[in-house]
């Protein structure tokens, strides 16, 4: 296929995805017009009846809990599933990997790099946590607050190098908070059974 031809393909493909993407913002509706019953609804009730002004987390994790819970350990099985994978092999070590380009010169990250993203690390993981303790008051929770406490450890990964985000987040803490916090949402859910009458029943009052 000549280069042509292929430019006359790719031309006409997105002329499509272009047209396709017009229609259909074309056909939303206006900004502020909602007609969902069901949001109306659990925004009449959802602040008297489960006393959290933050509607979205009151979905999340009371009137849609199961879905949520279902969705949690679908993410579970995923993370679990590439850990396997990339796990470490018997006789791996981790190490500094050998320079086979002695010759090659990489420059290093560079100070103000290296200052400017040390200094961020610690006011990210306190938006994060800030985020996760307030999900019952904001738009937040786990979701977020976790992807914000997960850039904590971006940032020293891109500030000093990989041998520095294993120490400071070791594995074996990350995968024991992710099971504590599976297992103690799965739990949550059964003390309704137990104490309730349905599956995330709330039995505390």
């Amino acid at each position: 296929m000549s280069d042509r031809v292929r430019l006359t393909v790719f031309g006409v493909s997105l002329a499509g995805l272009l047209a396709l993407l017009v229609w259909g913002l074309a056909g939303l509706p206006d900004f502020g017009d909602f007609q969902g019953a069901y949001g109306q609804l659990l925004n009449r009730v959802a602040v008297p009846e489960r006393s959290t002004t933050d509607v979205v987390t009151a979905v999340n994790f009371d009137y849609r809990g199961f879905d949520t819970l279902g969705e949690e350990f679908i993410l579970f099985a995923a993370v679990i599933g590439v850990a396997s994978i990339l796990r470490t092999l018997r006789g791996e070590r981790i190490r500094r990997p050998d320079d086979d380009a002695a010759g090659r010169h990489v420059p290093e990250t560079s100070l103000l790099v290296r200052v400017t993203g040390l200094g961020l690390v610690a006011p990210t993981i306190l938006v994060g946590i800030y985020i996760v303790a307030h999900g019952h008051q904001t738009p937040g929770g786990g979701f977020q607050g976790g992807v914000i406490l997960a850039t904590a450890l971006l940032l020293i990964y891109l500030s000093a190098d990989y041998m520095t985000m294993r120490a400071v987040g070791p594995t074996w803490l990350i995968e024991l908070a992710e099971g504590l916090g599976a297992a103690g949402f799965a739990l949550i859910g059964v003390g309704g059974l137990v104490f309730g009458t349905a599956f995330f029943e709330n039995f505390l009052g």
